[in-house]
């Protein structure tokens, strides 16, 4: 119990640290601004959802992605997408006037936020496809929906059990406006695996989603440190 409470100071101390950097990458394109979002239909709201790297690695082994887990300098949040969802359940695959296939250029310029091409591709087509935007729009708003998160510096990682609480109290500390409410942090296996974070489609303001929140995890679990 000491050590949970410990952590959980901790990173609402990190909240007033500087924040992870969303990209790094020196040639990203430049974030959208608020009143440049392209308005995407045939939905209710966006969910963006950071996956927590070290866990993606060390849950998948030899399986995973070399593209994300074979680097020096490992990644902690990545995006795993940026989710059009319904207000109960989401649309995927949907038809579209957009080729299936991203290419190479594209995938280039978002490699810094999903560092597997095979991932940024797949999330097109599953996700993108469905957002009533073009592939261009679509990772652009993706770009400005990560850009929209501040995540604390310290928030990295432990050695010990993380309680999801926590995670969320230092994610409400860093990015005014957000509740509780409008986020959930996913566990499998022991592990935390994502943070998944609702927003409006028209201007990406925080938005609460019952859904989503009752699907989160409560209990402490494992967040290996990004080394």
């Amino acid at each position: 119990m000491r050590a949970g409470l410990c952590l959980a100071a901790t990173l609402l101390l990190a909240a007033c640290q500087p924040p992870e950097s969303s990209s790094g990458e020196a040639d990203a394109p430049p974030s959208l601004s608020a009143d440049a979002i392209p308005q995407g239909t045939g939905f209710d709201f966006y969910v963006l959802s950071l996956s927590w790297s070290p866990s993606y690695c060390q849950a998948e082994g030899e399986q995973a992605n070399r593209q994300q887990c074979g680097r020096r300098d490992p990644h902690g949040f990545v995006v795993h997408g940026l989710w059009p969802q319904f207000e109960r359940g989401y649309p995927e695959f949907c038809k579209n006037s957009e080729p299936d296939r991203v290419p190479d250029s594209l995938v280039a310029d978002y490699r810094d936020l999903i560092p597997s091409a095979g991932l940024i591709g797949h999330q097109w087509r599953k996700h993108g496809s469905c957002s009533g935007l073009s592939q261009v729009d679509y990772f652009a708003t993706t770009r400005a929906a990560r850009d929209r998160i501040t995540i604390p510096a310290a928030l990295n990682g432990d050695s010990q059990p993380v309680s999801p609480k926590a995670i969320e109290d230092a994610l409400t500390a860093a990015n005014p406006g957000l509740e509780a409410r409008d986020m959930a942090v996913s566990c499998k296996a022991g592990l935390i695996r994502e943070v998944r974070i609702c927003l409006s489609k028209n201007n990406l303001d925080f938005r609460a989603c019952p859904e989503i929140d009752r699907q989160g995890c409560s209990r402490p679990a494992s967040m290996p440190e990004a080394r």
